[in-house]
This record gives structure tokens, sequence and C-alpha cells, in this order.
């Protein structure tokens, strides 16, 4: 009796603790699920909206719904049978009623330069009546419309789901037959904006790097006021806007600038040297907003390395550098994974230094973006090229965590 007692009791205990345990969880969820539904409406929904606008295309086949369906079985070898034109027809009479002509004119210029002005014309001068086949009386309009890669536009944006942004963001397309291909050498660019903008970030990163492993290190060997002091200027650039950084590179490096002009004070040039509106500016400025984003992750991984260790190592006979780079070194890699993922990461979306230091050659993938949204309202080459950003940050998590590993991230 005293056994079987002794087991309710226990059994009695651990319900109360998991009831206990229980309630602790929920009451932990019902204090975060305020910010987790904040976030999700502020921050994760209005992103998810964007990027599904690169795969999700559905105002051709809104506006012209007769002729999307009736080009669903057309293998795009020959022109499409009689009854897809007279559904052409249908669908323009609809849309021009209707005024809703100009979005799918709109998407369908996208994909083909001028396709815009050969609807808006094609509706001015269809006629009520085809006499004669709907085939002829639209070739007979314009010409455009005997040529297959008219009716590919239409079918390629039949929705409601596409690839046509995210190829053309890779500077790839299909064609009428629904092969895949690579565009026009004259149209070729986004594959260089890529490359280009992956340069530019890992050649950021790089020099924060070089400049950034000193200096942390020369930081972490101070104590008292002044370790305060320097890592007081070192957070100094956080409260000074990113724009007027940026400008204030403009007034530094132009031709009548203040580095001009002090090294031609001091004899060094004969004539002022182009510095600004070039790689080299782009370069400057963005190791200035970014370098404060490698030292930090370092500092944090340095200071917290015992000064013992190289001691230990000198004792045992080991020179300055080989106890540097067996003993010190290993010990600050999760600080330089850390330092080169955060500087890495954010130079891949930097938009207002390159454009305001940087020339034509030097923008980067987050330009275009912007190009894509606010000028030609191409929201879905927008999203395109925001989740090929998107998707290369991702890889960078991967591999960080593969190699290094956020448990052995230690940030102050």
């Amino acid at each position: 009796m005293t056994t079987a007692a002794a087991n309710l009791r226990d059994r009695g205990l651990a319900r109360g603790l998991a009831r206990t345990e229980r309630k602790v969880k929920l009451r932990a969820i019902a204090l975060t699920l305020p910010l987790l539904v904040f976030l999700l409406i502020t921050f994760v929904g209005p992103i998810g909206a964007l990027l599904t606008k690169s795969f999700v295309d559905t105002d051709v086949r809104r506006i012209m719904p007769r002729v999307t369906a009736a080009l669903q079985d057309w293998d795009g070898k020959a022109l499409p049978p009689e009854p897809a034109w007279l559904a052409l027809a249908e669908d323009i009479r609809a849309a021009r009623a209707d005024g809703t002509l100009a979005s799918a004119a709109t998407r369908l210029n996208y994909d083909v330069t001028g396709y815009r002005s050969l609807l808006f014309s094609t509706s001015r001068r269809l006629p009520d009546k085809l006499e004669g086949g709907a085939r002829d009386a639209f070739i007979a309009i314009d010409p455009k419309w005997g040529e297959i890669e008219t009716w590919g536009a239409i079918k390629r944006a039949s929705g409601p789901f596409t690839d046509f942004f995210l190829l053309a963001a890779v500077d790839l397309q299909r064609n009428a037959t629904g092969h895949i291909e690579q565009q026009k050498d004259d149209q070729v660019v986004f594959r260089m904006i890529l490359g280009r903008t992956l340069w530019i970030a890992g050649m950021v990163t790089l020099v924060c790097l070089l400049l950034g492993y000193p200096t942390a290190w020369f930081l972490s060997q101070q104590s008292g006021r002044k370790a305060a002091i320097l890592l007081f200027l070192v957070l100094l650039p956080f409260w000074t806007s990113l724009l007027v950084r940026t400008v204030a590179w403009v007034v530094l490096l132009q031709r009548e600038g203040v580095v001009n002009a002090t090294l031609l004070r001091a004899g060094l040039i004969d004539e002022p040297l182009k510095m600004i509106f070039n790689r080299f500016a782009v370069y400057v400025a963005m190791v200035h907003v970014l370098l404060p984003f490698m030292i930090l992750p370092l500092f944090s991984v340095m200071k917290a390395i015992p000064a013992s260790y190289l001691r230990a190592a000198a004792s045992l006979g080991a020179p300055p550098f080989v106890a540097w780079l067996r003993v010190y070194l290993p010990q600050t890699l999760p600080g330089i994974g850390a330092g080169c993922l955060m500087v890495f990461i954010q130079a891949l979306g930097f938009y207002v230094t390159p454009a305001l230091v940087g020339g034509a050659d030097d923008q980067m993938t987050p330009y275009f973006i912007a190009f894509y949204a606010s000028k030609t309202i191409n929201w879905g080459m927008a999203a395109a090229l925001a989740l090929i950003l998107l998707a290369a940050t991702m890889t960078l998590y991967v591999l960080y965590q593969r190699v290094v590993g956020f448990d052995r991230m230690r940030l102050a």
C-alpha cells in the first residue's frame, strides 16, 4: 500500500508539473503573439505579397479570358487556329469597352517591345464584323499578328502562374514553343548586374575585414575609459543618417573637393583626380558605412579570448606570428564569419550610396529593383530581382550555418 500510494503521489506531482509547464508556455505564447502578429502584418505580409508578383501573373488572363483559354493547347509551332483569332477580337472589344486594355497591353509589352502600340492600334482599326476570316483581318491591320512570337507573348502571359519574370531576371526566356533560351545579346544584362553586385559586396567585405580585424584587436587590448571612448567613436557613425554620410563623401571626393584640394596644395598631384562617380567612390563610401558592422562582432569575440593563451604559446616556443596563426586566429573565426555575413548581406542591398557616388557602370541590383518599382511600375520584374537577392542571402545563411554555426557566434 505504501508503494502504491507513493506511485500515485509521484504521478500526481508529474501531472501537476506538466500543467504548470503548459501554463508557462501558454503565457509565453500569449506575450509574444502580439509581436508575431505585428511582424506578420507589417513585415512578412508586405514582403510576401511583393515576392508573389514574381511568379503570379493574372492581368492578361483576367482581361483577355477567351484568347488565353483558346491558346492553352496551342503548341506554338504554327499560327493558332481560327477560333483563337475570333476570341482575341472579342477580348479586345470587351477590354476596350471596359477600359482595361491598357493593363493587358502593358504586361504584354514587357515581353515583346511594341505590343502596347500593337494592341491599341488594332483596337481602333478592328471592324465590328470580321468578313473573310479573323486571321486575314488581323494581319491586314498589322503584319505582326502573322508572327508566332506575337501570339507566344499571350501564351506566356496566360497565367495564373508564370516564370517569365524569374527567367528574365537571369537573362532567359521561353519561346513560343515553351523552350527556355537565352535572350538576345543586346538584352543580356541582369546576370552581369548580379555579378557586379556580388563582386562589389565581396570587395567591400574584404576591405572591411582587412581594416576591421586590426582595429577590433586594438580595441580588445584596451580597458577602462580609453576603451569606452574608442568604442564610442566606432558607434558614432550610427548616429548620422546614411544619406548625410554618403553626401559627405561627394563633397570630399569631388573634383574641387577637400581631398583633391589637399593633394594639390601638398604638391602630390598636378591636376585633380577623378575620385567620384566611379567604382572607387562606391568602395570608399560603402566601407565607411559598413565598417562598424565588421568591427563589433570581431571585438566581442576577441574580448573573450584570454591573453594567457598567447603567452602559453610563446612559452612553448611559438614565434608571435605562429602563435597568432595557430592559437589566436582560429578562436576569432566566429567573429570573422559573423562580421563578413553582416557586411556582405547589407552590401547586397545597398541602393543610395552607389546611386549617389557611383557611375552608370557601378549600379547594383537594388538600383534596378527601385527602377522597375518606381519608374516603369513593373512590379513583376522588381519582385523577381528581389527574390534573387533573397535567394543569395539565404544561400549565405545556409553556408554560414554549415561552416561556422550560429551557436558559435558570440555577440556582445
